[in-house]
């Protein structure tokens, strides 16, 4: 079976800075993404044991450690690829279009996305998800790694709002962070993400209206 593998970052630990130290890039990427990806695995092999001696006692631990785990992997994988050190500024295209859509403008996007990563209690991710039977895009809190996410939607864009993403460097001034990040989001990532997620076809019929055209 194939395993789960740390993705090498497309730049260097200090490539963000000053925004994200290199520091702190270095400990979250080598160390707690690591992490993730090595228990994922570790847990999978749990599962074929499992299976082999047709003992399931442990299911229900073992799911909760796969979520935990896996989510993690994929959530820090979206995020690396999420920042650029010549990020910042404004989408465009069918993204731009679809943030006003569903948002009324990208200023009040961007504030709406800010204050879901700061309103989080405890540990978790904000995140903007595409949810494919409304085809509209959301804002939300993702507690932990696995919790609270709308079944189906898609994560496009998510922001690490656990303490160890940003602690190192900007102590308990978590809104600093999350608004130095801002100089960072790189657009030409989470467009092709939106476009593709755009492409899931879910068949609930009478589930919800008709989609709304971009204009």
């Amino acid at each position: 079976m194939a395993k789960y593998v740390l993705p090498s970052l497309e730049y260097d630990y200090n490539a963000l800075e000053p925004h994200i130290s290199g520091r702190i890039l270095e400990i979250h990427h080598g160390k707690h993404h690591a992490g993730y990806v090595r228990n994922a695995n570790l847990v999978i092999e749990r599962f074929e044991e499992a299976r082999e001696k047709e003992d399931f006692s442990r299911i229900a631990a073992l799911e909760r450690a796969l979520a935990f785990n896996l989510s993690g992997h994929i959530l820090h994988s979206i995020f690396w690829r999420n920042l650029t050190p010549k990020g910042g500024e404004q989408p465009t295209g069918d993204l731009a279009r679809a943030i006003a859509r569903d948002f009324g403008s990208f200023e009040k996007f961007r504030a709406q996305f800010t204050e879901t990563a700061a309103s989080i209690m405890g540990s978790g991710w904000a995140a903007l998800v595409w949810e494919p039977i409304g085809r509209k895009l959301f804002t939300t809190q993702i507690y932990d790694h696995q919790s609270n996410l709308s079944q189906g939607s898609i994560p496009l864009m998510v922001l690490d709002a656990w303490e160890h993403a940003y602690y190192l460097q900007y102590e308990n001034r978590k809104m600093d962070f999350f608004e130095a990040v801002w100089n960072l989001w790189n657009w030409r990532d989470i467009a092709p993400r939106f476009d593709a997620a755009r492409k899931l076809q879910i068949s609930l019929p009478g589930a919800v209206q008709p989609e709304a055209k971009l204009s």
